[in-house]
């Protein structure tokens, strides 16, 4: 039985425009359901704003903004609208280093110190021998998120984070373990601009923004002040969603600057999917296609919640898995008030882009499951749902365990030592010092390369204090001091397992 092919194309005037092509080949999910799986999925995560796009067989089927770029206002998110896509900009990196690789001017297994001479860490062999591929594949030996609370959305310039990741104790031994660090980016951004002479923003607007036609995409956030229709930055504290600001990580950035749009976005998974062609041009080389997807570090086992999968690796700035016998090609992405995911799958011709504007949901992950099993013909699980019952459990948790500690806070406990005891300066050998004043009967943490950030710190016994920090994305966190005949000795720093998990002991000076 043969089937006439239509090639429709439907532009719809306003905050949204969709593609389709060869509509009757579409799954019943795309054709018929997504509308409303993401409209009730954004009153159920409280989101505020929703941008997809979908790309299969070299055609855009799916383009289409949902709610609106600030909460409380009306102005929509469209195709073009810009959203931080945090992580997902280590995929343009790995690939900037990779067409350096392959214009003849380094090789990936090249040395750091190569290209930055006064390049140090805290054990001198690992620096000597730390290679380009390691710090795009995160086998440097740090734990996951080791060292950024020091960097985010600090006022460290990008010399000092890499001057300041040096001083770390890596918390394994030298490529024994994987352990997501975003400072490795860092380091490779600026080996891109010694090996190339541009910055690593210019290095990649020249050479991917440019030739994809990706206009509206910008790769610091400092460049965000002239664009217009960009997605405001959203948090939940206490079951309420907040707009807060955008975060500026220009420090950090080839790990996880980039504003773009599912427009912009399409171009990028067109070119992937298509060998590093973008109509018709060979914008980037397939041989730096597949160096950039091949697998460099074991992350584990990869678990999904129905289907089966196996492995989980690490390429150069892509997530690599198997699912349902298809290799998937992926990255998601998580900054302040933005969490994002773009995903490939290269056998099917099919890319996927989610962006949200905000941090607290996993419907960024959600959708996109649903649309690959939609392609790949497995039955329809609600993953929104099955993810927020998860989510919502964590969050009961998490806010019945601030409420506890509140409580403590009401009963008035005293110290073991009056309050001005606790004032003065601490400090970490590695981020520098945290100065505590007291206010009444509550102290202040100021923190020397965190102008904007204060934590402050209540009593709630066992010579324990809750920090909560004005800035929601750092937590609220109960932090320890260390008391010996009445003298204090020093406290450890926690903060948000979004930030880092890691902890710091700070001395009193």
């Amino acid at each position: 039985m043969k089937t006439k092919l239509l090639i429709l194309l439907f532009i719809f005037v306003g905050n949204n425009i969709l593609f389709s092509q060869s509509t009757e080949k579409q799954p019943s999910f795309i054709k018929d359901s997504i509308d409303v799986y993401v409209e009730n999925s954004l009153k159920t995560w409280q989101i505020p704003g929703v941008a997809i796009c979908i790309v299969k067989d070299g055609k855009v089927v799916l383009m289409k903004g949902y709610g609106v770029k600030e909460l409380n206002k009306t102005d929509k998110v469209d195709e073009n609208t810009l959203f931080l896509i945090g992580s997902n900009t280590k995929a343009f990196t790995g690939t900037a280093m990779a067409m350096l690789e392959n214009d003849k001017k380094c090789s990936l297994n090249d040395k750091v110190v190569k290209w930055i001479p006064d390049f140090t860490m805290k054990d001198s062999w690992v620096a000597k021998e730390l290679s380009l591929t390691d710090i795009l594949c995160h086998r440097i030996g740090m734990e996951t998120f080791q060292g950024d609370f020091m960097y985010w959305s600090s006022d460290l310039t990008s010399k000092e984070v890499i001057k300041k990741f040096g001083l770390l104790t890596p918390m394994y031994d030298f490529r024994t373990k994987w352990g997501y660090t975003n400072a490795g980016f860092l380091i490779a951004g600026e080996c891109i601009k010694s090996i190339s002479g541009d910055t690593w923003a210019d290095f990649v607007k020249k050479n991917i923004f440019e030739p994809l036609d990706m206009k509206r995409t910008i790769a610091l956030t400092i460049d965000m002040s002239k664009q217009q229709n960009i997605a405001t930055a959203h948090t939940m504290v206490s079951g309420s969603v907040i707009v807060i600001p955008y975060a500026n990580i220009d420090n950090l950035a080839p790990a996880a600057s980039i504003f773009s749009s599912v427009n912009d976005m399409s171009h990028w998974l067109l070119c992937q999917l298509n060998n590093g062609k973008y109509e018709g041009k060979q914008v980037i080389s397939s041989a730096v296609i597949k160096k950039t997807r091949y697998p460099q570090s074991i992350v584990g086992r990869k678990r999904t919640p129905f289907n089966t999968s196996h492995y989980e690796l690490y390429a150069l700035g892509w997530e690599l898995c198997d699912y349902e016998g298809k290799e998937i090609v992926s990255h998601t992405g998580g900054v302040n008030g933005f969490v994002t995911s773009v995903t490939l799958l290269p056998e099917e011709n099919l890319g996927i882009v989610v962006l949200t504007n905000t941090d607290q949901n996993a419907f960024y992950e959600a959708l996109k499951w649903e649309v690959i099993d939609s392609y790949l013909n497995l039955p329809y699980r609600n993953y929104s749902k099955l993810y927020y019952n998860y989510f919502k459990g964590n969050m009961d948790e998490e806010n019945n365990m601030v409420n506890v500690w509140r409580d403590s806070v009401k009963m008035n406990v005293k110290p073991i030592v009056e309050l001005d005891a606790f004032k003065g300066k601490y400090t970490n050998k590695a981020y520098g010092n945290i100065s505590i004043s007291k206010d009444k009967n509550k102290l202040i943490m100021s923190f020397e390369h965190h102008s904007k950030l204060k934590g402050t710190l209540e009593y709630i016994g066992n010579n324990r204090f809750l920090c909560t920090y004005n800035d929601p994305c750092f937590g609220i966190k109960v932090i320890p001091f260390k008391i010996e005949n009445n003298k204090i000795k020093s406290f450890t720093l926690y903060v948000a397992d979004f930030v880092e998990f890691t902890t710091y002991e700070f001395v009193k000076q």
